[in-house]
């Protein structure tokens, strides 16, 4: 089974404030956890995930270069490519899909800030989708979910019924083709790629239990966190 993983990094990541002293960048996937970009961090949990082949990084033209050698110094055990991102996260997902090769089997999606995401989870969310088609991780949420109209509430929503949506998404590759070109002929753009492929009413996307630990890095505070993280990890 020929399994590719894309890993959209062209992000501008607007939501986190710069933060030089600590880091040298400002954008998320880019900024130092113990020394390292969050990316390269993520990246290694693919490449000790048995089922991933081939790992896919869409960058804006101007980081390729200083992408690369980090990746190179990284030592990163699978066949790493690079391709254009686009101005959008949807776009530079397609972009990385279209340079696939068409007898692949499975493509998984993920955030490049989601450096906590374990291998077993990533083998169980493929192991998944090559049955049924569509798989996504998941996790129900603690909080009470309000739906509201402006600063009213309009009911309370079931958690029991609901699932925060975590990386990775893996499809089939010609499914997730379709999908990205429904989307472009209807001028869709969905938050994730499950909702894209949502659309084609084809399949059911499962959901397979995630972490809280998988945690996306998109505001300074979260750094705190990655950095407990990764030191209990190093501490096993």
């Amino acid at each position: 089974m020929k399994v590719a993983i894309i890993i959209p990094a062209a992000g501008l990541g607007t939501r986190m404030r710069p933060q030089p002293e600590k880091s040298g960048v400002s954008r998320k996937q880019f900024m130092l956890l113990d020394g390292e970009p969050i990316l390269i961090h993520t990246l290694r949990k693919f490449a000790g995930a048995p089922s991933v082949g081939e790992i896919v990084i869409a960058l804006r033209p101007e980081d390729r270069a200083w992408v690369e050698k980090g990746v190179e110094a990284a030592h990163i055990s699978r066949p790493i490519r690079f391709v254009a991102g686009g101005e959008s996260r949807q776009q530079s997902v397609e972009n990385a899909l279209l340079s696939l090769a068409p007898d692949t089997d499975l493509v998984g999606v993920h955030d490049a800030v989601r450096p906590f995401v374990d291998a077993a989870a990533i083998e169980k969310v493929i192991a998944e989708a090559a049955e049924t088609g569509a798989a996504i991780l998941g996790v129900v949420p603690v909080d009470t979910v309000k739906q509201v109209h402006r600063n009213r509430i309009r009911a309370t929503i079931p958690r029991d019924r609901l699932v925060m949506a975590q990386t990775p998404q893996v499809f089939r590759y010609q499914l997730l083709i379709e999908a990205f070109a429904a989307a472009k002929t209807d001028n869709f753009t969905g938050t994730d790629e499950a909702s894209l492929v949502e659309r084609l009413e084809k399949v059911e996307v499962s959901v397979v239990p995630g972490s809280d630990r998988n945690i996306k890095i998109t505001k300074p505070t979260d750094m705190e966190l990655a950095r407990l993280f990764l030191t209990e990890e190093k501490a096993k």
